[in-house]
């Protein structure tokens, strides 16, 4: 039994036509990143970047004027693409033989037993000799008070609205709130971004969160450093009132204070499944639980929940249930993660700030893209990357970069974690091309010293 058709539904290949397998969805088939994440996002960010990179290019010398955003275009362009996917993978499930799909929510009543409930209420038992857990998580509701009584929205729903908010009041300051403020932001939204933390993106190396702060701040009215003590309905639309004494007023909302997993809901206790104190499934290596029988991948187990993790973690469950003697095990040291705004941000490994609670020694290499060639034919200003290097091994500690494509430039320095190649292997064995962007990397790794360093200037919270 599977529950939960995100990644959880990519392993089920011809090695499991001989079983009868359970498969326990209470949403659109595809899980978040299709329906409601990654996918979507990405999609309707996409032209906001190409907006943002026009109005940029009156530093290049070419006057361009946006003549207007069709949203409505956009978003069904958009979800035009992924509804039927979503539909396709539930009936193509469907219709094999083996596999029967329960359309419900599922609830733990003992051992590998689950009930389904589904929407009209009707519940049935289904059990299983092997389950895997992939159910995901859902959108964090703060303890707020007024939140209940005020329309809002959360990731789930916002990518779907009908119009462009005239004022968009965020409420969180991680990825979800720099990537909506990014795409609503362009398509002509105000917008104002409360955080509790004194910067935006704060579990981001500290020069990176800063730059990145300082980069939204030219464009969005950001309230740092405040958390929010209740929301109520005004003229406006919906008053948030923050613990500085300061209201904010605009007509839609967007909860963005984070996920939790769905191990609650499921009531994994009940099978001898541990969580942690965040709520997290606990796994070993090989991603199984300490209840015989049981695994889990994905976000339900994992606080980075990054879709290629999940999909990692569902080749190794795939591989284990069929390889018993043969045990596969995930190695999430040289994970890339992107937030997707304007600049974009890209890290893999350890920030500084880790390897200093650490008592890690590092090495520090810092470079700009206004210092490379493409650097300048970009006339690029914000542009940064910084490596942090094992001063006896010469190994890639972490490396985090903001600017344009920071998503690709990342990848080089996430494979050369993952094969244990050195920062001088990188900078020197390989042939860059020139004048490419790509020669950020190169140049970053080549700024790593031989002495020993504590990072000089750290300042985790300016």
């Amino acid at each position: 039994m599977v529950i939960g058709s995100g990644s959880g539904n990519t392993f089920l290949d011809e090695r499991f036509e001989h079983l009868s397998v359970a498969m326990v969805e209470r949403d659109a088939f595809g899980g978040t990143c299709l329906n409601r994440g990654c996918i979507p996002s990405k999609m309707l960010i996409y032209p906001a970047t190409v907006i943002r990179l026009a109005e940029e290019a009156k530093a290049l010398g070419v006057d361009l004027s946006l003549d207007g955003v069709r949203w409505r275009e956009i978003r069904d362009r958009t979800f035009g693409r992924i509804d039927p996917i979503a539909a396709g993978g539930e009936e193509y499930r469907r219709g094999q033989n083996h596999v029967t799909v329960y359309g419900g929510t599922a609830t733990f009543v003992g051992d590998r037993t689950v009930e389904v409930t589904d929407p009209s209420g009707l519940s049935q038992l289904v059990s299983a000799d092997r389950v895997v857990l992939a159910a995901g998580a859902r959108p964090r509701r703060p303890r707020v008070e007024g939140l209940d009584g005020v329309p809002f929205h959360t990731s789930d729903t916002i990518m779907r609205i009908d119009e462009v908010p005239e004022h968009l009041v965020i409420i969180g300051g991680g990825f979800i709130a720099a990537e909506m403020a990014h795409a609503f932001g362009t398509f002509g939204a105000r917008v104002t971004i409360i955080g509790r933390s004194p910067r935006l993106l704060g579990h981001e190396d500290w020069e990176i969160g800063r730059r990145f702060t300082q980069a939204l701040g030219h464009r969005y009215d950001l309230r740092l450093n405040v958390t929010v003590q209740s929301v109520r309905r005004s003229d406006a639309g919906i008053a948030v009132e923050c613990s500085d004494g300061q209201t904010v007023e605009g007509d839609v909302v967007l909860v963005a204070a984070g996920r939790v997993p769905n191990a609650d809901e499921l009531c994994v206790e009940r099978t001898g499944v541990t969580v942690d104190p965040y709520g997290y499934v606990i796994t070993d290596d090989t991603l199984a639980t300490e209840a015989e029988g049981i695994w889990a991948l994905g976000d339900i187990r994992n606080p980075l929940q990054l879709k290629h993790l999940a999909n990692r973690e569902a080749d190794i469950v795939g591989h284990n249930l069929t390889h018993p003697d043969d045990l596969r095990r995930i190695d999430e040291s040289a994970v890339p993660h992107v937030v997707f705004s304007h600049p974009e941000v890209a890290q893999v490994g350890r920030s500084e700030e880790a390897l200093q609670a650490l008592g890690h020694p590092y090495l520090v290499g810092r470079r700009d893209y206004g210092a490379t060639a493409y650097g300048w034919a970009m006339e690029d200003q914000v542009g940064f990357a910084k490596v942090l290097v094992d001063p006896d091994t010469r190994l890639i500690l972490g490396a985090h970069i903001i600017g344009h494509e920071a998503s690709l430039l990342i990848q080089p320095l996430a494979q050369a974690m993952a094969l244990g190649n050195t920062a001088d292997d990188v900078a020197r064995t390989v042939i860059y091309p020139h004048p490419a962007l790509s020669e950020v990397v190169e140049q970053l790794l080549l700024e790593v010293p031989y002495t020993p360093s504590r990072g000089g200037e750290f300042e985790p919270w300016e």
